[in-house]
């Protein structure tokens, strides 16, 4: 997996500790609200599991699965295998575990360059996030070259050439207006000549006329598969984590039309709401590959289900 290359300690610190500290809004919210829920309580009644639905539910977690856990532990209380209200929290824990490991998969490996393209609405730190992903890579050895297929916004394109500066990365860009899809033939067909490990496409999060988003994100995999087959092997949907609800109704119309095979949240560390990550991997059956934790460009951070389970419980 591409995550595995990072390590822990890169930015200061362990995964587990920059979680930690990325998504303490989130753990305040969700997990000290059910440590209050269940302190000093032994009986478990109608009440109680009213209020944890409630702490799950106002975590983001998502209706669905805050569903499923409490007929999960009404089930358990019913035949007797939960002894008091203190285990409950080991079970939520468990079940939320158990949700993010059923939509966990490994990244394309492929032959040649791996091309990842980034999608999502404007405003979600797309453009920011195709430039700390660059130099995560390039830190680590690989070769990248990315791509301004954001062509409606000048200032998506300028962004993105301050990034391939401080990454030390190629770009390939053309003027402002230009078609999208030409940007990343001429991308790939670089990245080919010189043996690029990666190429990482940004691309607009609306357009200037009344085309659909989808059908223009469409054309650009044609385009993409027609230089290197299989192409785009990934396809990131970038996510504003504060959106909440309104951010899994933005992944649910993309992942309809758009091939989405990855998730990155971004400002997770701004928001009580980081179980709409749950959410999102419950509904959808999509992994989180990345979230973001901060402005630093060491604030992406590789997702990895145990330690972010870890990271709000232990």
């Amino acid at each position: 997996m591409i995550s595995s290359i990072f390590g822990s300690g890169e930015g200061g610190g362990s995964l587990l500790d920059r979680l930690k500290q990325g998504i303490e809004k989130t753990r305040a919210g969700l997990v000290n609200r059910i440590e209050d829920v269940v302190h000093g309580k032994k009986q478990i009644d109608a009440d109680l599991l009213d209020e944890l639905e409630y702490a799950l539910i106002t975590a983001d977690v998502g209706v669905r699965t805050a569903t499923d856990v409490l007929e999960t532990i009404r089930q358990r209380v019913d035949r007797n295998l939960v002894a008091d209200a203190g285990e409950l929290r080991t079970l939520i824990r468990q079940h939320l575990l158990e949700v993010l490991q059923a939509s966990d998969r490994p990244e394309a490996r492929v032959t040649g360059p791996l091309v990842i393209m980034m999608v999502g609405v404007n405003g979600a730190g797309k453009t920011t996030t195709t430039g700390k992903l660059a130099r995560r890579l390039q830190e680590s050895g690989k070769s990248v070259i990315m791509a301004a297929a954001d062509t409606f916004r000048a200032a998506a394109i300028e962004q993105l050439a301050v990034w391939a500066e401080r990454a030390d990365t190629d770009i390939i860009r053309q003027n402002q207006g230009a078609d999208p899809s030409a940007v990343i033939f001429d991308a790939l067909q670089a990245a080919r000549a010189r043996k690029a490990d990666y190429v990482i496409i940004d691309t607009a999060g609306r357009l200037h006329n009344k085309e659909n988003l989808m059908l223009e994100l469409d054309k650009m995999h044609r385009t993409a598969g027609r230089v290197i087959d299989g192409a785009p092997h990934e396809v990131y949907l970038v996510l504003d984590a504060t959106t909440g609800q309104n951010g899994l109704e933005q992944a649910r119309k993309f992942t309809e039309s758009g091939g989405v095979t990855g998730i990155v949240l971004t400002k997770l560390d701004g928001t009580a709401k980081g179980g709409i990550a749950i959410a999102i991997s419950r509904e959808l059956n999509v992994p989180i590959r990345y979230v973001g934790v901060g402005e630093k460009v060491t604030d992406l951070l590789p997702f990895d289900p145990e330690q972010y389970i870890a990271s709000l419980f232990d």
